[in-house]
């Protein structure tokens, strides 16, 4: 399956509908889930190693898609870090009744801190709202990938994928 992306090498949501890569609903319904928008058909499998579930699968062949099994997904994140295009991102659209957490890669200094308020961004790099950072992760194990958790309102968490750098 060759997939191309509509405008200048960002994903769109309607593309991301095409190839079935939106994550159901009713899975939102039970908690953080993570959100696999990898579209890139390369031997890489980091993702379906890094999964203490087993949730997310690559088969055969090593160039096949990411898929992921949704009831097996407990929403811990460990992925994100591990996903070497950055495309992986944890939703938790019961967060609060007003808002959801992004989870997401973000490999720039200085990183933020913990109750900063900050610009949310989607794919495009386009600031949608603003956030407020509820967490940072940079554990050794995340290899210098630290992974931001930002609370946002929740009409924007299937737009939201970064923050704005400082």
């Amino acid at each position: 399956m060759n997939m191309t992306l509509e405008r200048n090498g960002c994903i769109t949501r309607e593309e991301l509908e095409r190839f079935n890569l939106i994550t159901s609903e009713e899975r939102f319904k039970k908690g953080t889930v993570a959100v696999i928008e990898c579209i890139q058909e390369i031997p890489c499998n980091p993702c379906e190693a890094a999964c203490p579930q087993g949730a997310i699968r690559i088969g055969s062949p090593i160039t096949s898609l990411p898929k992921l099994n949704e009831e097996l997904c407990t929403g811990c994140g460990v992925c994100i870090a591990k996903c070497p295009g950055l495309a992986i991102f944890t939703i938790d659209k019961t967060y609060s009744d007003t808002e959801a957490t992004v989870s997401f890669p973000y490999e720039y200094v200085p990183l933020p801190v913990k109750d900063e308020i900050v610009e949310a961004v989607n794919r495009e790099g386009k600031v949608v709202c603003k956030g407020k950072v509820v967490k940072v992760l940079n554990p050794k194990s995340y290899d210098r990938t630290p992974v931001v958790t930002v609370a946002i309102q929740k009409e924007f968490a299937d737009d939201v994928r970064s923050m704005k750098r400082k």
